[in-house]
């Protein structure tokens, strides 16, 4: 959520609305992942994650270029992948794109303001 967000006028999204997206985006994980015994992205091992989460072009050079500057590890860098894979599930997305890794790596409790 962006600051600008806290002082909007425009109407939120209803509790319903999300509701019927995180139904959807269980529904998606479900059919890509029931066959292994799992149900949701967070329990995707690497061999998983290489074959159901094909990031885009561009995806794949910013999370490139985190991995460089934030030192990620490698649990870290499976990690985000995961996390842009539910983003874009949410989003109604079979592609990985920029947008999904830039908001999954925003997600990482250690990537933020640092304060001197």
């Amino acid at each position: 959520m962006a600051y600008s967000d806290l002082h909007t006028t425009r109407r939120a999204e209803s509790s319903e609305a999300i509701r019927q997206r995180v139904v959807a985006a269980r529904a998606i994980q479900q059919k890509r992942l029931g066959k292994h015994g799992l149900f949701c992205n967070a329990q995707m091992n690497h061999s998983m994650i290489k074959k159901y989460c094909q990031l885009e072009k561009e995806a794949e050079g910013l999370l490139e270029a985190a991995f460089h500057r934030i030192n990620l590890s490698a649990r870290s860098h499976d990690r985000i992948i995961k996390v842009a894979r539910t983003i874009a599930d949410l989003g109604g997305s079979s592609a990985i794109t920029a947008a999904h890794i830039a908001e999954a790596i925003q997600l990482r409790a250690d990537v933020g303001l640092s304060i001197e």
